[in-house]
């Protein structure tokens, strides 16, 4: 396996520092209560709420707040509704399909007992002197703070505790399988909490920070703010992560640095905003948030006005990377239809996506999986389908499934619909639309999970889905190879790489060894320097310090930036460009 251009320059740890609130942070455990006591102060009475998201372990916070010795203590969770009542009512969205649930419309109140919540009410109006502490998922519901400390935490956080045995919010599932702890946080859990927290960003009075175990890290709710806002109006990167599978390739190994101990790597998110982190540094504490509090709270800014009247306050461009190099082929899959995300599971749009092929082995054949091949016997492809996914055959991909020979650089286009998959011997970077948890495995090629556990697949669901006229003279025609040459100049060639007209992404790449401007449309953009080694995206007006981009590295640009340049390294630079299309 030939690897080249190992830059080595990959940041693992990107952080954007924020002026001018050193003294807004506390970054250890002592200095945390040392500010949350001085500003309780001499009060005769405060009520002190922790508000969290789910995930948080409660009993670290509980323990912070014994430190300021409150008169009353109250653990919302003994507010809730049981366990068993809280299962009647999620029962619908939770479904009975290990990986598919149905997005929950209902609110974060409806997790509580309305007896419960009026005694406790009852409790607090009679004591009017002394400190009251209410912590745990909604404090906010029970009686709004003088002080509000919200405690947050990122999803990728919350499912490696998943792993490690925590159980879903006032729930006993401990040794429930990862799959099902996750549906119930996607479909539930997150939808209510994302609510509840999105209406109360100008309330918070403190953000605590609950990644590290017994290491909280606390910045006033302005500093919070102001972070960003000012991520808001400037380029900035997500911190990604990265995750083992039974496909896995080693390719992001070699290259970004990764543990070598780990025996693959299967895909990494880079650009999800819904699960990835921000850094902020605010002096010398630097603080991880979830990035959709950046979406929640500067939606206009940061998608512009005309994504945002169309997507409301959700992130609508995924950027991921599929690691095949030396592994083995991703699953066969499709995904749903527009018509039918929003009919069976209550998403708003659904999975179009594309391959971009950042890299591929030049000593092995390398190909994709797409569309059916011309004159395929569609009762015989259902039957071998729903055979194989009993066990009784080995499905024949190879007599239905077109195989794509791909080299570096290819983009190949997937609109909703169209059977694909990466084979091995590839390096993809995956760009997207978000709604990514709804892809219907046709075939997995026999493997189980890393857990031992036979890996979900979901032929009902995706041969309700599969568009059989996209056979091959089809894809050629459609979604292969559709580069286009829209400008082209010395030191500069711009192509439109995709999408599909039916996917509402729009595609570019810049080829170039001269300084590039770029201007936005009123779209957030994301980008990714698939060649050079670096690269550096500037303010035309000044409103920024340069950022700089380095290989394989994903950058989210706000809308709101208007436009900017694209300033080469050394030598020549190709960089991808994503935005949502008029």
């Amino acid at each position: 396996m030939k690897f080249k251009n190992k830059y080595n320059n990959y940041e693992l740890h990107p952080y954007t520092e924020i002026k001018g609130y050193d003294d807004h942070a506390w970054g250890d455990y002592d200095s945390v209560v040392s500010e949350l006591k001085q500003n309780i102060g001499e009060k005769e009475s405060a009520i002190v709420c922790f508000d969290f998201y789910p995930g948080v372990n409660k009993e670290e916070i509980l323990a912070l707040a014994r430190k300021l010795k409150p008169d009353v203590l109250i653990d919302m969770e003994e507010l809730a509704k049981s366990e068993e009542e809280l299962n009647r009512e999620f029962r619908d969205f939770i479904t009975d399909d290990r990986v598919f649930g149905i997005m929950c419309h209902k609110r974060l109140e409806d997790f509580f007992d309305l007896e419960k919540m009026a005694a406790a009410r009852q409790q607090l109006s009679m004591h009017q002197n002394g400190l009251v502490v209410i912590a745990g998922v909604g404090a906010g519901l029970l009686r709004e703070g003088d002080i509000t400390v919200y405690c947050d935490i990122t999803r990728w956080e919350v499912q490696l505790r998943y792993r490690e045995g925590m159980p879903n919010w006032h729930c006993t599932n401990y040794d429930a399988p990862n799959l099902e702890k996750y549906k119930r946080g996607f479909f539930i859990e997150w939808r209510l909490a994302d609510r509840y927290k999105k209406e109360r960003f100008e309330s918070f009075n403190y953000i605590l920070e609950t990644e590290d175990r017994d290491n909280p890290k606390l910045i006033t709710g302005e500093a919070f703010r102001a972070g960003l806002k000012e991520l808001s109006r400037r380029p900035f990167r997500l911190e990604p992560y990265f995750d083992p599978g039974v496909w896995g390739g080693h390719w992001m190994k070699e290259h970004f640095n990764l543990e070598k101990e780990k025996e693959n790597f299967a895909w990494s998110f880079d650009g999800v905003p819904e699960e990835n982190a921000i850094n902020l540094a605010f002096g010398e504490v630097k603080v991880k948030l979830p990035a959709i509090d950046l979406v929640f709270y500067c939606p206009k800014d940061l998608l512009g006005e005309r994504v945002h009247g169309r997507f409301g306050a959700e992130f609508p461009i995924r950027f991921d990377l599929l690691d095949t190099m030396g592994g083995g082929n991703l699953s066969l899959q499709v995904h749903p239809l527009t018509e039918y995300i929003q009919d069976a599971f209550g998403m708003h749009y659904t999975q179009d996506e594309s391959y971009y092929l950042l890299d591929t082995d030049e000593d092995e054949d390398a190909y994709v999986y797409l569309g059916v091949k011309k004159g395929v016997d569609k009762d015989a492809m259902e039957r071998d389908l729903r055979e194989a996914e009993t066990g009784k055959i080995q499905f024949p991909a190879e007599t239905y499934i077109n195989e794509i020979s791909v080299k570096k650089h290819d983009h190949i286009l997937i609109p909703a619909g169209t059977i694909h998959c990466s084979g091995k011997n590839t390096m993809v970077l995956e760009i997207s639309a978000t709604p990514y948890i709804f892809t219907f495995k046709l075939w997995d090629w026999g493997r189980v999970g890393l857990d031992g556990i036979p890996r979900p697949t979901h032929v009902d669901h995706g041969l309700k889905n599969i568009q059989w006229e996209r056979d091959t003279d089809w894809i050629y025609k459609e979604i292969v190879h559709q580069e286009q040459i829209l400008e082209e100049r010395e030191g500069m060639r711009l192509e439109r790489t995709g999408l599909h007209n039916q996917e509402f992404i729009n595609t570019f790449r810049y080829t170039f060894t001269e300084p590039v401007s770029v201007k936005m449309e009123d779209s957030v953009q994301m980008m990714n320097l698939v060649e050079g080694e670096s690269a550096s995206i500037e303010s035309v007006g000044g409103t920024f310090q340069p950022f700089e981009i380095h290989y394989a590295e994903t950058v989210i640009v706000p809308a709101s930036v208007g436009e900017y340049r694209i300033v080469p390294g050394e030598g020549m630079c190709m960089m991808v460009i994503a935005a949502i299309r008029k």
